[in-house]
């Protein structure tokens, strides 16, 4: 629904077209007017005409379920830092933890993009507001006043030719019926994304979270498995963690209320459960997010700005998309994710929501976006420039097996601290670590393997580390106990070692 011209005053419209007057082959007053010239003056133009280009190339990447909320970097200065292992409340962060408070992300890092963060400044996911008038342009006002033409027009010759077709009508309707079978009847064709929709839409659920105090947002959520366990994006949930409120309301209109089972802010994955949940409960099935290829169908479940039941389609655009999201807010820390990047349409709302594959299978968790600065819809939010970033599907499994066995997440950890600096070409621990601790823990993985402050990270396994937000995303994509090969430099020189990653419970 266009809002560009409302509230604007529409000129009236004239009854009936200007007729052109003849100019004589030649006239004592001077030359004839120019026939292409108006008939009457356009209005003028006012300055601040909608539409100026976007604020720059600086960007922002939103989660896609909170409040509504203008994306902006998360995080505070330059100088934080985070070490593997866990996070604490100073310049410095464990790694295997949620993000720190420091500079890492940039400006143009991730924002939740659905319903958490509180209903004032707004986070991803609350519910959708009118957006304000925009003020009148000349072009505006000229756009509606030829449109009411027009209107009136086209009314004018549907009278007259429903006139003329009423009194010579002598022959039969050549008109062709379609048959009774409604279109919700007509079955589509497996593999179609009719069909792959009409299969996961009826274990899909729109997410309303409230705190204590009011504030909330909402996202969207999946049935995990037969006893009633959803899955969804911690951010979704953020408000209800303390005593707030939730409810899970399927596309046939049942509500239920859920309480929440377990919630990893370092992943951005929660899980939580109906209560009185029906018996008839069908879960998604998963896929498998290692095989995903650049290029294969992808299709987006969700409520985008609280319209519920929306699928949108695309492509995987790119893997191990390193990313950290955040709602902008001081008090939030930074989620990591080594995520799948798609075109899908994913806007506020969509966070916690099903990426499927073309045959109907998970592959991921809607988690965030990158949109430019510009907010859209009124309300300050930005909406989908093409950019989605889902957490793969095989990492949110363990989690979510991890949360409703124990309750609290578990995080892989090499026992460092390292800098969340993007400029350093890799990921440089640290001299020193949180409150004053060693930047490399004493017996952990690092130690074992021989690494050093001073030692910067350039590989793990075979992927690239660029910096240490980079690192966080990629061991967060292993399990505690599996086994990776560090390439490092080493004053110059490099260095390659195998080492046993650790393990730390919970977020703080």
């Amino acid at each position: 629904m266009s809002t560009e011209n409302e509230g604007n005053a529409v000129p009236p419209a004239p009854s009936a077209p200007p007729v052109p007057v003849a100019s004589p082959a030649a006239s004592p007053q001077g030359p004839a007017p120019d026939a292409s010239a108006p008939t009457a003056p356009l209005p003028p133009v006012p300055p601040g005409t909608p539409g100026a280009p976007g604020q720059g190339t600086a960007a922002a990447v939103h989660a896609a379920a909170g409040p509504a909320g203008q994306p902006h970097a998360a995080g505070p200065g330059p100088d934080a830092q985070q070490s593997y292992g866990g996070h604490g409340p100073d310049a410095h962060q464990p790694y295997g933890g949620p993000g720190p408070e420091g500079s890492w992300p940039p400006p143009a890092t991730p924002s939740y993009g659905d319903g958490a963060g509180g209903a004032g400044a707004g986070g991803w996911g609350s519910s959708y507001q009118q957006p304000a008038p925009k003020p009148r342009s000349g072009r505006g006002g000229l756009v509606a006043a030829v449109l009411v033409a027009a209107l009136v027009a086209g009314g004018l010759g549907g009278g007259l030719g429903y006139t003329l077709a009423k009194d010579n009508d002598t022959s039969g309707s050549t008109t062709v019926s379609a048959s009774d079978s409604s279109a919700s009847q007509v079955k589509r064709a497996p593999g179609t994304i009719a069909n792959v929709a009409a299969r996961a839409l009826p274990s899909t659920v729109t997410i309303e979270a409230e705190s204590t105090s009011g504030e909330g947002g909402t996202g969207t959520g999946f049935v995990f498995d037969k006893q009633g366990h959803i899955v969804t994006n911690n951010h979704v949930v953020a408000d209800a963690v303390d005593g707030g409120k939730l409810t899970a309301t399927f596309p046939d209109g049942k509500k239920y209320d859920a309480e929440i089972v377990g919630h990893a802010q370092g992943y951005d994955v929660a899980v939580i459960k109906l209560k009185n949940a029906p018996s008839d409960l069908q879960p998604l099935a998963l896929g498998n997010s290692d095989k995903v290829a650049v290029g294969d169908e992808t299709i987006a479940i969700g409520a985008p700005f609280g319209l519920s039941n929306t699928v949108t389609t695309g492509i995987i655009s790119a893997k191990n998309r390193p990313v950290a999201s955040s709602d902008g807010s001081s008090s939030t820390k930074a989620s990591y994710m080594s995520a799948l990047q798609t075109d899908a349409s994913i806007n506020p709302g969509n966070s916690g929501g099903p990426l499927l594959d073309a045959s109907g299978a998970v592959i991921g968790i809607n988690s965030a976006i990158q949109s430019s600065s510009s907010g859209g819809l009124g309300s300050g939010q930005s909406g989908s420039i093409g950019l989605g970033f889902a957490i793969p599907i095989n990492q949110a499994k363990y989690v979510a097996q991890q949360l409703i066995k124990t309750g609290k997440p578990v995080y892989a950890k090499i026992g460092a601290s390292v800098s969340l600096e993007d400029s350093t070409g890799g990921a440089k621990i640290t001299d020193q670590g949180t409150g004053g601790s060693a930047a490399v823990e004493s017996g952990g993985p690092a130690d074992k393997a021989g690494l050093k402050p001073g030692d910067v990270i350039i590989k793990l396994d075979d992927h690239v580390i660029d910096s240490g937000p980079t690192l966080i995303g990629e061991i967060w994509t292993h399990k505690p106990g599996d086994k990776v090969t560090v390439t490092y430099k080493r004053g110059g020189d490099e260095h390659t070692v195998d080492l046993t990653l650790g393990s730390r419970m919970g977020d703080s």
